[in-house]
């Protein structure tokens, strides 16, 4: 080992291969393990912590590709080593891994990550790794038998006749820098879509769109030759305008060349992760069960579903789902996804002491959800479309318009849909705890926000929320049906925000009664009249103005000038008296 002291975070979902790692690792000298997590978001949180103390606490990020099975994982693992590059770039990456593909090895290698060991290499040889990567050098484990990364100088004196590996190396380059673009694209349209934006910065947005764009099709060119083009179907005009209006650039309309159904997701899951880093504060006016929640807390909850959400879709690939089976099988995958997030989420206390008594937390919450699957989950929208359109590539139809599945209006729209399925789903995983754990200490502790201390705080929150739901159901929701809209929750540059969008909803209207059917009639009742009593009150308005104003106003303007008039006279008559009785003394 060098003298120099190696502080280092370690990133692996797996607890069991944590806690082993841990425990070797701290039996060597002049090596600590400063924090061990489970989440990338968890990562990102400590990370920023430490920064702002004493950036010298971590020197070494080691961390695991997801959960190393996935494809959409693995990509989302090159998502957040991109991000972590792009946030703190002197901080050395070694990637220990399962992972042994040769191509997502070279895309890793691509955006910065500094060495590789394949889980199970001996510790000696994996603390000398780790010395190696973090004074400032490179560690790639070669194996003969399973993965050899090809240095420079050997695809250099790669012969012409043999253009595979070279191929896959730009292939695997150009993915990488189209994945990071496309994210950082979205995140600037989903900018520009923010109602209210000021002119300048509406205009700064859109030439960032406008340059991401030639970027992006500059990229293709350039690691794309014309043979594989063809193979792989990539417009060779793909062009931008030269010099766009800015109406132009903000309408303009950019298509991306077709995807299999694991890259659309990764886009889009790359562009959701992107989203999260956002301030996560509700700012619309109603309360959602998550705001009782730290920032960091909703972050790593919201990521933690995101990531169930990818095995589940994994899952269902594996086992040639038909799309007409996901209407049958739609409440199943919610419940299975709530129980995934409050077993994962929750796992963590496994008991807590109330009174007497040492409850299974998990299993106390999971006894509870029947509440959820009736106020939440049932009202999720288009959750099948959500799901069609990533496993199957099925055209998405929202706002009355058919979205090419490729294009970025569709991507913008599901990754609306996404994001309130997530949020919803994360609303549903916090109630059960609301209703019987609310205000037990160690709960509150690790989790609450700060102005959620006390237990009158608390029971406050609490009656917002039967009040939310209570509006909801009798006026807020038969009013959405009536209208033919679906209220979103999505995640803007300013926090959670809510939005909606066209559906039609013809069949819930027949199917409404009691309260809620009154709300729809006197909505429509309202439509009926108000135009009419408008009317007569603007014609009888009018009328009352012109009695004021011609009559009334007019006689009063008269007798007033009379008064006047009379004052004056008596006045005048009052001086030709006193002149005359002057002149006579």
């Amino acid at each position: 080992m060098s003298d120099r002291h190696l502080r280092l975070l370690l990133i692996d979902q797996d607890p069991i291969f944590r806690l082993g790692l841990r425990v070797a690792l701290e039996a060597i000298p002049n090596l600590e393990v400063t924090g061990v997590v489970e989440t990338d978001t968890t990562a990102l949180q400590i990370l920023a912590e430490i920064a702002q103390e004493d950036p010298k606490q971590v020197n070494l990020v080691v961390l695991e590709f997801g959960n190393s099975r996935s494809t959409t994982s693995q990509q989302l693992g090159l998502q957040f080593c991109r991000q972590l590059k792009a946030l703190y770039p002197n901080l050395p990456i070694l990637l220990l891994s399962s992972v042994r593909e040769q191509g997502l090895l070279l895309a890793a290698k691509s955006i910065g990550v500094n060495g590789y060991c394949p889980k199970g290499t001996p510790l000696a040889e994996l603390v000398a790794a780790m010395q190696e990567v973090a004074e400032g050098g490179s560690y790639w484990f070669r194996d003969t038998e399973a993965i050899a990364i090809p240095s420079t100088d050997a695809i250099n004196r790669l012969s012409p006749r043999s253009p595979l590996p070279f191929s896959k190396l730009r292939n695997n380059l150009r993915l990488s820098g189209i994945t990071y673009i496309d994210a950082t694209l979205a995140a600037v349209i989903a900018q520009l879509q923010v109602p209210g934006l000021p002119v300048l910065d509406r205009a700064i947005l859109a030439g960032q769109r406008r340059e991401l764009l030639a970027a992006r099709w500059l990229l293709n060119r350039l690691l794309v030759s014309s043979q594989e083009r063809q193979e792989e179907h990539i417009p060779i005009a793909d062009e931008p305008p030269l010099a766009p209006s800015l109406s132009s650039t903000i309408q303009q309309r950019h298509i991306s060349p077709l995807l299999s159904p694991g890259a659309l997701q990764s886009a889009l899951f790359a562009s959701c992760i992107t989203k999260l880093q956002f301030p996560l504060q509700n700012v619309t006016d109603v309360p959602l069960e998550i705001d009782i929640f730290r920032e960091d807390k909703k972050r790593e909850l919201l990521y933690l579903l995101l990531q169930k959400l990818t095995e589940q879709l994994d899952e269902l690939r594996a086992s040639q789902i038909e799309i007409n089976q996901l209407y049958e099988v739609r409440t199943t995958l919610l419940y299975d996804l709530l129980q995934a997030g409050i077993t994962d989420f929750f796992g963590r206390f496994s008991r807590i002491k109330i009174g007497d008594q040492n409850i299974e937390i998990v299993n106390l919450l999971l006894q509870n959800t029947e509440v959820v699957q009736r106020d939440i989950l049932n009202g999720i929208p288009l959750v099948c479309e959500l799901y069609s359109y990533l496993l199957f590539q099925i055209e998405l139809n929202i706002d009355n318009t058919s979205y090419p599945v490729v294009s970025e209006e569709a991507k913008s729209q599901t990754l609306m849909i996404l994001e309130n399925l997530l949020i919803q789903v994360a609303n549903g995983v916090v109630q059960p705890l609301l209703n019987s754990l609310a205000d037990v200490e160690v709960i509150k502790q690790n989790l609450y926000g700060r102005q959620f201390i006390s237990t009158r705080e608390i029971e406050r929150f609490r009656n917002d929320l039967s009040w939310k739901y209570r509006l909801k159901n009798y006026i807020n929701e038969p009013k959405a049906v009536f209208e033919s809209r679906y209220d979103l929750l999505v995640i803007a540059p300013r926090g959670i925000a809510s939005t909606s969008i066209y559906a039609p909803r013809n069949q819930e209207l027949v199917k409404l009664s009691n309260i809620p059917l009154v709300v729809t009639l006197f909505l429509e009742f309202s439509d009926a009249i108000a135009p009419r009593l408008k009317s007569l009150l603007s014609f009888v308005g009018s009328g009352i103005v012109f009695v004021l104003t011609q009559i009334i106003g007019r006689g009063l303007g008269l007798i007033g000038r009379g008064i006047l008039q009379g004052i004056g006279s008596v006045s005048l008559l009052e001086k030709n008296l006193r002149r005359n009785s002057d002149r006579t003394k």
